[in-house]
């Protein structure tokens, strides 16, 4: 039997996640409350360099700290690949000539609804417009990996932005540099 939702609330909501309480009858047939985040969908740009290195934001996020990511963002009700586009831009100051959706993901599957695409960008270049403000985020820098190093660093638990690791993780797979 599958989960049936009997009535739904809204906790909370702003403008970047809704938090919605359900009445729910488990697959068991059991009733209960399910709480749910939902997020707008996001993107995450893996974006490789002439030398196959990934650029990484140095970011301090305000619930974790420090952290090392993959530029990403939500979508603001853009398509995706305009989204990535416009994330790729404002957090490291890049363009790139040569996209690719590589697929999407879910975040949380357990307690949120919070969709995600993951893009590729190749031909980066340094953008001519520099309007774009990194501070405002936290992003301390841009940082070039090479793309081993930057698999190596997610086995070493130096990257631990379960995002970055999946969608680093997807490009490797897709580039066939993971079995």
């Amino acid at each position: 039997m599958p989960w049936t939702t009997l009535t739904t609330r809204t906790a909370y909501e702003n403008p970047w996640i809704r938090v919605r309480e359900d009445q729910v009858v488990h697959p068991d047939g059991s009733h209960g409350l399910y709480g749910v985040v939902e997020l707008r969908p996001a993107v995450f740009v893996v974006a490789l360099d002439e030398d196959d290195r990934v650029a990484l934001i140095e970011i301090d996020r305000y619930t974790v700290g420090a952290s090392l990511e993959v530029p990403a963002g939500g979508s603001d009700g853009q398509e995706p690949l305009v989204a990535a586009q416009r994330e790729l831009l404002e957090e490291t100051g890049l363009e790139a000539s040569d996209w690719s959706e590589l697929g999407s993901l879910f975040a949380l599957n357990g307690a949120a609804l919070a969709p995600e695409h993951v893009f590729l960008a190749r031909g980066l270049r340094q953008a001519t417009d520099s309007s774009h403000s990194q501070l405002e985020e936290g992003i301390s820098g841009v940082r070039f990996v090479p793309l081993p190093e930057v698999l190596a660093m997610i086995g070493r638990g130096e990257i631990s932005d379960n995002e970055t690791v999946a969608a680093v993780s997807l490009a490797a797979i897709k580039l066939g540099r993971l079995a």
